[in-house]
């Protein structure tokens, strides 16, 4: 414990590895001073490997060597982790065997090791090492940087050590998670298998699933409930193991489980049929009834009116979004790096709060995330070198004249990659490493996707709206600042289907414009809503004021700055590659503005295309 009236200077580093999106945090006395995700360095999506360049970033945003560092904390408990994999293998072998040999050979040569490798990539850490089980990791992400002096804290993932979901209290300093539930039964893992069934990527193509769900009807969601898992009123189940494979193999879903939905696994990038898109509307229903139960049960025994949220599955913000409507909570506060990455963050605030309790001061309204702009941030002088070195044509301008120019080059239909400020932590780009577009148009959405992301045509693309505006677009009175809500479009603004446009199918139901802002509103009227404020953002807000001054439209499109298979841009160097080898008209990097036509050809050996594997 630290005395009260005692000044020590306490610099957490926290770090999440070894699985999927691999992050870095460091924490000074209680305040985030950095926090971002490896991918964002070595270009790989989800890298899991050690976050060497994350943690260099942290340390230089902190002025301080690696010797400063007093202690470090990692996201989970590797033992038990460990024992839960060979108790899960001994349990299905001899059939888990395959499985099992691969995996151990890293286990064994590394992650029972955790401690010894983190000192000796640190050069030499003789400091305390703190290890928060991974659903605790999670819970003191929500809680701790959110407003609330008092909350209810839910979390639900994949699976941790052996919690795949928990609910608990944070009450000032501490959090106490009351209830887990345990592998293998586990609403991400469930999500998962669905995921892997309709032929997306596993830990990566889940939000399309989410994306897919509103072309489908939820047909079978009785039969998921009758037949995969039972349901408890309290949000708790079991599920049945014999429709599933991945305690033992190296799929997620059985022979059993392809004979009950009708077929084999959809080919990746294969087409979409009815039955892809009716499965994802089943899972999606099932998870927004369990959350919905769990968020009831939580309320009823906490008595809390707050809630915060965090593990992948907090990522689902429809089901966020419902949660939030059925009015179960006074108000909700979702961590916006909820998967993996945020477990570093959370390491680093259980570590400050929960074992040498530091102090947290919350003032019931502002969150302690700072927007999530937490990543590395590069200066118009900086930027300018950089373009002066490689010779890119460029216009400098003063913040004003910049942003205008960008409003201006949106009303004309071009589509802007915006760099700006420090990058985000989390899946989300809240407009400082953005792809933006006029919403009001309805080419917009798909040229977006198809000529800009080299995505799926299906996918919807978010909002982001002046926070003082919300209601005037979107049924939804309360900030949204880390899309991760979803709100239906005010009726006001629908634009009704004819009777022969409401026969349409799948993919057909694009072309019908369903809103004044038709390119971020989906085919159930439906958006991801980011709204925009001056405090945690006053460039991006001033942007979206310049549009709504000369159109009177308050929202524009944001979608991350990347194509399919990428990691949001970090540098100015990874946004002139995007903006080169799609077809966005101007980057603005900084209030340095350029143009595609003044642009040389890129020069490159490889097919950019063979560089990102597609998710």
């Amino acid at each position: 414990m630290i005395p009260e009236d005692e000044k020590i200077d306490n610099w957490i580093l926290g770090i999440s590895a070894y699985y999927h999106d691999s992050a870095a945090c460091l924490v000074h006395n209680g305040r985030i001073i950095a926090a971002a995700q490896e991918e964002r360095f070595s270009r790989r999506k989800h890298d899991h490997a050690f976050p060497h360049s994350a943690i260099s970033y942290c340390l230089e945003q902190g002025g301080i060597g690696s010797d400063e560092i007093t202690h470090v904390a990692f996201y989970d408990k590797p033992f038990l982790k460990f024992e839960r994999l060979l108790e899960t293998y001994l349990t299905f072998a001899p059939s888990g065997l395959p499985s099992f040999l691969k995996s151990m050979p890293l286990w064994l040569r590394e992650k029972l090791w955790m401690g010894d490798m983190i000192r000796k990539e640190l050069g030499g850490f003789e400091g305390e090492m703190i290890y928060p089980e991974h659903h605790q990791s999670h819970a003191a992400s929500a809680f701790f940087p959110s407003p609330f002096p008092e909350a209810a804290v839910i979390t639900m993932d994949g699976v941790g050590e052996w919690a795949t979901a928990s609910w608990g209290t944070g009450t000032g300093n501490r959090i106490e998670l009351m209830r887990e539930l345990h592998f293998p039964h586990s609403l991400g893992l469930l999500y998962t298998a669905f995921t892997y069934y309709t032929g997306f990527k596993v830990n990566s193509g889940e939000y399309k699933v989410m994306g897919l769900a509103p072309y489908g009807e939820p047909k079978y969601a009785g039969l998921i409930l009758e037949e995969l898992m039972d349901l408890r009123e309290d949000g708790s189940f079991r599920m049945n193991m014999d429709y599933f494979n991945y305690c033992q193999g190296l799929t997620m879903t059985s022979r059993k489980f392809h004979k009950l939905f009708g077929g084999p696994p959809r080919e990746p990038e294969s087409e979409l049929t009815a039955r892809e898109m009716d499965l994802a509307a089943s899972v999606q229903a099932v998870t927004e009834e369990v959350m919905l139960r769990t968020a009831r049960h939580a309320r009823r025994e906490t008595g809390k009116s707050s809630l915060c949220l965090a593990g992948g599955v907090a990522l689902n913000c429809v089901a966020n979004g419902k949660i939030l409507r059925e009015g179960i909570f006074d108000r909700i506060w979702i961590q916006p790096a909820a998967g993996d990455a945020g477990g570093a963050l959370g390491a680093a605030l259980f570590a400050w709060h929960q074992v040498l309790n530091g102090q947290r001061e919350v003032d019931g309204i502002h969150d302690l995330q700072q927007g999530s702009l937490l990543g590395p941030a590069w200066d118009n002088g900086s930027i300018e070198d950089w373009l002066k070195e490689k010779g890119y044509p460029y216009k400098k301008l003063e913040e004003t004249a910049a942003i205008d120019t960008v409003a201006d080059a949106i009303i004309d239909g071009k589509v802007v990659g915006w760099f700006s400020g420090r990058m985000e932590f989390g899946p989300r780009a809240l407009g400082n490493r953005s792809i933006i577009g006029d919403a009001r148009s309805p080419e917009m959405q798909s040229r977006m996707n198809l000529k800009i992301k080299y995505r799926e045509s299906f996918r919807p693309f978010a909002p982001s709206v002046l926070e003082e505006r919300v209601s005037d677009y979107f049924e939804m009175d309360c900030p949204s600042p880390y899309m991760l809500l979803v709100a239906p479009v005010q009726p006001s603004r629908r634009i009704e289907l004819t009777p022969e446009q409401q026969r349409f199918f799948g993919t057909e139901k694009l072309k019908v414009p369903r809103s004044d802002v038709p390119a971020i509103t989906h085919v159930d009227y439906s958006a991801r809503v980011q709204t925009v404020d001056t405090e945690r953002n006053p460039r991006y807000h001033r942007l979206i004021k310049s549009f709504e001054e000369k159109t009177g439209c308050g929202l524009i499109i944001n979608t991350s700055f990347n194509v399919r298979g990428e990691p949001i841009v970090c540098s100015p160097h990874d946004a002139y590659l995007c903006f080169m080898r799609t077809q966005m008209d101007m980057l603005a990097l900084g209030d340095c503005v350029l143009l595609k036509e003044e642009q040389p050809e890129l020069q490159e050996r490889t097919d950019w295309r063979e560089v990102y594997e597609l998710d």
